[in-house]
């Protein structure tokens, strides 16, 4: 299972420090890997520096080794579309979550088979994170409803359900007992995992949020909103401090933002986060002044489903049509992204 040499025609755009020059660039070729998926994948995520998982419509999960362009694994378990995808830090276990209401834990070194089947949700499962020291998993819901696991046996130890909180994404803060969430409601809160109680609710947005992530210091988090023509389609980066002030916000998307995150400052070499968006479009920005760095379109890639960190150059990006994109940053002439390869 090689490589394949692809041109790929799609636009890039850097953004000028005047904010007015707008400069076309021609990318060079990229690879196209041996495919990963049959159809559209929903959310991919980075289990080492060297390999990823991801999930979507054809109801497989797939180990994939982005260096070499080959499928390390794949394990079949879930009865319906795959939403939801968590790695456990430092080690070979991952979960997934689906449209068919279960949690399936599984090991790239064990069997095909799931290692623990977790089951206590009535709708589909849209949301997992796993704490920092890897002992409990908290799960989210369209029925309303959080729950919190015990790794190591499998067993629920709390459950937590507000009205009309229809769950979109969950995040563990780092190094904390909090839990970010985000929510069809248009808010954002942060649970405390001791009791499983709301600790805070951000302000209201004025659009559903889609996602949410902390960054790796636990101080700041970002969530991004869903929205059509320009009208929301935007990030917005939060305090989780003392104030948990609304910082800053990233507009430049027309579609629904699909998935935000930090970069780490190898990659970007400044305060920077990365969007996906419906639109087809990633965007690189400055996380203190939220100013567009950077937008590469992925054309013919419909919307755009999941963003992840790969190393300390690459950037994971999940979508309807082409399956999942590897992207480098480069800065040989100022701050670049680009497609290297498509699987």
């Amino acid at each position: 299972m090689g490589k394949l040499q692809s041109k790929l025609k799609h636009s890039t755009y850097k953004y000028r420090p005047d904010g007015i020059i707008e400069e076309r660039i021609q990318n060079k070729s990229s690879q196209e890997y041996s495919p990963a998926h049959v159809d559209t994948v929903s959310v991919v995520a980075a289990l080492n520096s060297d390999l990823c998982v991801s999930g979507g419509k054809d109801k497989t999960v797939v180990a994939y080794n982005w260096k070499t362009g080959n499928v390390v694994k794949r394990f079949k378990g879930h009865e319906r579309e795959i939403t939801k995808i968590t790695c456990i830090p430092k080690s070979t276990q991952f979960f997934s979550a689906s449209r068919d209401r279960m949690v399936l834990m599984w090991d790239l070194h064990g069997s095909s088979q799931p290692r623990q089947q977790l089951s206590g949700h009535a709708m589909v499962v849209t949301g997992l994170a796993v704490s920092p020291d890897s002992s409990q998993l908290c799960t989210g819901s369209r029925d309303n409803t959080l729950l919190l696991w015990d790794v190591e046996t499998g067993q629920c130890v709390e459950r937590a359900s507000v009205s009309r909180n229809l769950v979109t994404h969950l995040c563990w803060v780092p190094r904390e007992p909090y839990i970010l969430q985000s929510s069809e409601d248009k808010t954002i809160r942060l649970w405390d995992s001791r009791g499983l109680q709301v600790a805070h609710v951000f302000p209201t947005k004025q659009h559903i949020q889609t996602h949410c992530e902390a960054s790796t210091d636990g101080h700041k988090c970002i969530s991004c909103s869903s929205g059509f023509g320009g009208e929301g389609c935007e990030a917005t980066l939060w305090d989780l401090r003392q104030t948990r002030n609304r910082i800053c916000e990233y507009k430049g998307h027309f579609q629904t933002v699909a998935s935000c995150v930090f970069l780490p400052r190898a990659l970007a070499l400044m305060p920077a986060i990365a969007t996906s968006s419906h639109d087809s479009k990633v965007k690189i920005w400055n996380q203190d002044t939220g100013a567009c760095l950077f937008t590469l379109s992925l054309d013919g890639s419909g919307p755009l489903t999941s963003l992840a960190v790969g190393d300390t150059t690459s950037l994971l990006c999940a979508s309807f049509h082409r399956g999942i994109y590897l992207l480098t940053m480069d800065h040989s002439r100022g701050l670049q992204l680009g497609e290297v390869a498509t699987f």
